[in-house]
């Protein structure tokens, strides 16, 4: 009994001792701070346990070598979700000129300003409101820092340098074995084989397999296909030279990748060190998408990179269908290891290609029902408090884009509180990973989770400063001037 109460005390070092160092380098001090004392205190009461040798003492030994073993197996007992997840699409498509960003960027007395007001006579009171707040990357806007918004307009204009390849001027011909004048016959079976390619089956698991490991060599974290369907698509396109074009289902195949942003960059949400990481990101994928692409166009086949502002698809809704994560409270996608913590790539294209296997997980949807941390620390109030609610045949939570969108134009960033704040943003660990599979194991577990991250981390965990390098906000130096 003596030795496994020390072996007991032993664990506790290796294991919240452990937590506690890795909490430090992640810059969570509280976590860091409660993980230690916890690691002390608890080795401290199996080392005096071990000591006792009265009767009462024998009872206390008895209980302490049996309740982590008994409380692990309650929380832990795995209990399959009765919830299924809801992949459908809604009955309505989305015209893209309805977005957002597609209306920031209508200029008043334009020809498309007048067009789309009188399309939408109900949005106008609603978006000259926000369109008098000073805007994202903006000067005096409350998070303003002329480097960071320096770097972030760089990375924006350089995805802009990147829309000329989008599309291509078409398939290299000379990649195209057999066929006269370069023509190309689009045409694939159920498979997306060609069928007049002999042993298109091998190519496509080969070209498949090829694709999402190049993806993730180039900087991806996961990757995805999905057979492209009218509802991964926006109805009319409503950015820029797309303004107004019907968009039709060309192409077969989706690839679908996500890239990571960095959560030191994040944790100082909504500050500007968001924006600077947000535009990096839709640089990373935005460039291995434009690489897929230029690649499956050298390969003789059709290819579109969907970068950000030039996208035809909806990419939370092709990258859930690629399985690469469901759409939780907050509206984006919950990747399995990072959460909400990435940006999504999409490529769409005629190759060959085979679908990855479904990974649905009903429990992303479960433990936003109970989080609502990201309702908690929204700053415009944009997040859903309610369950999801069935709308326009499908069960799913929808937030205010206009709150959101009018937070952004007084803070200059595009926020993401809600998305550092999320519990599965926490960093790709074996720690946070282990809490991830408990997640997915127990509906109990999932309230024990929850309200531990709510003791280590904070309900609405504090904005931590700005990294170092970065130099102080300009309200500090206006402050200090």
């Amino acid at each position: 009994m003596t030795t496994i109460l020390e072996l007991f005390a032993i664990l506790f070092l290796l294991g919240l001792g452990g937590f506690a160092v890795v909490s430090w380098r992640e810059g969570e001090r509280r976590a860091c701070l409660w993980s230690a004392v916890f690691a002390l205190a608890g080795a401290g009461l199996y080392l005096w346990a071990a000591q006792l040798h009265t009767s009462g003492g024998s009872i206390l030994r008895w209980v302490l070598v049996l309740a982590p073993p008994l409380v692990s197996g309650i929380l832990l007992w795995p209990v399959p979700s009765r919830r299924t997840v809801e992949r459908g699409f809604p009955r309505q498509r989305v015209d893209e000129r309805d977005t957002m960003f597609a209306r920031d960027e209508l200029v008043e007395g334009s020809a498309r300003f007048r067009q789309y007001y009188r399309m939408h006579p109900e949005l106008k009171a609603v978006d000259d409101a926000w369109r008098s707040r000073a805007g994202l990357l903006a000067p005096r806007t409350r998070f303003h820092h002329r480097f960071a918004f320096a770097a972030a307009a760089a990375s924006f204009d350089t995805v802009e340098e990147l829309h000329r390849l989008v599309e291509g001027s078409g398939v290299d011909e000379h990649a195209v074995s057999g066929l006269e004048d370069g023509s190309q016959e689009s045409t694939v079976d159920e498979t997306g084989a060609r069928p007049s390619d002999p042993g298109a089956g091998d190519d496509s698991t080969e070209l498949t397999r090829f694709l999402c490991g190049w993806a993730k060599k180039l900087g991806a974290v996961g990757c995805g296909v999905t057979p492209l369907r009218e509802g991964h698509l926006y109805t009319v396109g409503g950015r820029r030279e797309r303004w107004g074009r019907p968009i039709h289902l060309r192409h077969r195949w989706a690839v679908a990748f996500t890239v990571e942003m960095d959560g030191r960059m994040m944790r100082s949400a909504p500050d500007a060190s968001t924006v600077m990481e947000s535009a990096q990101q839709y640089l990373t994928a935005g460039a291995i998408a434009v690489q897929m692409a230029v690649a499956l166009r050298k390969l003789g086949y059709r290819a579109r990179a969907h970068i950000d502002a030039n996208y035809e698809v909806i990419c939370p809704l092709v990258a859930r269908d690629a399985g690469l994560g469901e759409i939780g409270r907050m509206g984006l996608l919950m990747t399995p290891r990072l959460g909400p913590r990435v940006r999504i790539g999409v490529v769409t294209t005629d190759a060959p290609l085979v679908a990855s296997p479904p990974r649905e997980d009903p429990t992303v949807e479960a433990f936003c029902r109970i989080c609502r941390k990201c309702a908690a620390v929204c700053p415009s109030q944009a997040i859903s408090w309610e369950d999801p609610k069935e709308e326009d045949g499908v069960r799913r939570w929808r937030i205010d884009p206009v709150a959101c969108f009018s937070y952004w134009g007084d803070a200059g960033t595009d926020c993401g509180r809600c998305v550092v704040t999320c519990p599965f943003s926490h960093p790709d660990h074996p720690y946070h990973n282990l809490i991830r599979w408990g997640i997915r194991r127990s509906p109990l577990f999932r309230r024990f989770a929850l309200e531990m991250d709510d003791f280590f981390y904070g309900r609405k965990p504090r904005r931590r400063p700005l990294p170092s390098w970065l130099g102080r906000p300009d309200s500090d130096r206006r402050g200090s001037g």
